[in-house]
């Protein structure tokens, strides 16, 4: 018996080295499944922060949470078999963030409408890829731009969380102003920010998780979380999200669905390209300033995200807390694997949705806001005609509260800067293009008149 177990494990390592090549990657197993461990134990916040967000614009948390566990599954494995990198892929923090306050609370188009554009822009995504053209693309848009893009979305997303956690209200004389301290959930949104940034400081693996978790449990023992019935369950239904997108698409003939469509695909065309490449340096995969097989993982995203928007999800993405496994020794998609597999096992802990409360999301919100906000330090401020595109790509887009403005206002004044500056020959045609693009994405998302 001990004989045959020992060539079972054999023919286990044989199988994993043949598909993964850890040798050539100087990784191992055990030092593999640790880095998978470690990436999902980071990133497993977004099963309970996105049916939070897409709950608000009226979506039944229990199936997104469903829609984000699956996609998340299925972005892992196209990763870990068609490009063999150690990144993990779940639905986009950015993306639902516009899906829910842009599109559905500030256009008023109903969150069924609003995923047929998520479908729409899916099926764009996958035949770009396909096609390599949105390769070419992202080679295209300036490098500050997309730095300026991540920033601004790190920012949005703070800001919501500063909402959702009661920091920040609304005010009419001012607009905003700091929330009301004597309230007891807002020191709860408190609590979990300081025992994320604790745990960041101190470098421990799945900070955010851990947060996450602790700030829940104190609100428990408080009184100011209602404890669920149960804790392990069958995962909800994907019946109330399950191909909504796939029944309205006669609302295509509206011209703001397809401002809708476009925003999707240039944030999903940029978020998940700056991601790979910042990880694979991370990873030391990049060759000659190259990444290899960056097709396939651009392919794994785009049919990723086909599926989670079938099934009732926002965009997938790269995520950037795959660092983490990658810090730890994370090589092949043998990492992406195990982190896959250990969304397969959280879909039991679906009850735990209704223990974690806004307060409770807020802290991550704010964090991820500040690991995205980074990317602000690589911009070159020095030179003005870049500095002032980049400044209004980031402060657009929390100020207006829409992602798309802000990364219209930086596309719009780019080309027109740079050709002032006597730098038109560094403006490639598919910038040009690009600004006409958003002339017409502002006229249909803000003056056009409504139908």
């Amino acid at each position: 018996m001990l004989g045959l177990s020992n060539q079972h494990s054999l023919v286990g390592s044989t199988f994993l080295e043949r598909t993964f090549h850890l040798s050539e990657q100087g990784t191992t197993i055990r030092r593999e499944l640790l880095a998978g461990l470690t990436t999902f134990v980071s990133m497993a916040y977004i099963l309970f922060v996105n049916p939070t967000i897409l709950g608000a614009s009226g979506m039944d948390k229990g199936a997104v949470f469903t829609a984000t566990a699956l996609s998340a599954i299925i972005g892992c494995l196209l990763m870990a078999f068609l490009a063999n990198y150690p990144i993990a892929i779940a639905p986009g923090l950015g993306d639902n963030a516009f899906f829910t306050y842009s599109v559905v609370l500030g256009m008023g188009i109903s969150w069924e409408k609003a995923m047929t554009g998520v479908v729409v822009a899916a099926i764009l995504f996958t035949i770009l890829s396909f096609l390599k053209i949105r390769e070419i693309v992202i080679d295209a848009i300036p490098r500050d731009l997309k730095l300026a893009m991540a920033a601004g979305i790190g920012i949005f997303i703070a800001f919501v969380g500063l909402q959702g956690g009661g920091l920040v209200v609304a005010n009419k004389s001012s607009l905003v102003a700091i929330g009301a301290l004597n309230v007891s959930t807002t020191w709860l949104t408190i609590f979990g920010i300081l025992v994320i940034g604790m745990l960041m400081a101190r470098k421990i693996p799945g900070a955010i998780f851990i947060g996450l978790v602790s700030t829940t449990v104190v609100g428990l023992i408080t009184g100011l979380i209602k404890a669920p019935s149960k804790i392990i369950s069958l995962a909800p239904s994907l019946g109330p999200t399950f191909g909504a997108g796939l029944k309205h698409f006669p609302s295509l003939v509206d011209p703001q669905m397809w401002a809708v469509v476009l925003i999707f695909l240039l944030v999903a065309f940029f978020d998940t390209a700056g991601t790979l490449i910042g990880l694979a340096q991370q990873a030391g995969i990049m060759k000659n300033n190259k990444m290899p097989r960056i097709g396939r993982a651009l392919m794994a995203d785009s049919l990723s995200m086909l599926a989670g928007s079938v099934m009732g999800t926002t965009p997938t993405s790269a995520y950037v807390e795959s660092s983490a496994g990658i810090a730890v020794g994370g090589r092949t998609g043998l990492t992406a694997l195990t982190t896959g597999l250990l969304f397969v096992l959280s879909m039991l802990f679906s009850p735990l949705l209704t223990v974690v409360t806004s307060q409770v999301t807020a802290p991550a919100l704010i964090i991820v806001g500040v690991l995205m906000v980074s990317a602000l330090r690589d911009i070159q401020w020095q030179r003005f005609e870049i500095a002032l595109p980049a400044f209004l790509v980031v402060i657009g887009m929390p100020l207006t509260y829409n992602i798309s403005y802000g990364i219209a206002f930086g596309f719009l004044t780019y080309p027109i800067m740079m050709t002032v500056a006597g730098k038109r020959k560094e403006v490639n045609g598919i910038m040009w293009a690009l600004l006409f693009i958003f002339v017409i994405l502002l006229y249909v998302l803000n003056l056009m008149p409504k139908s």
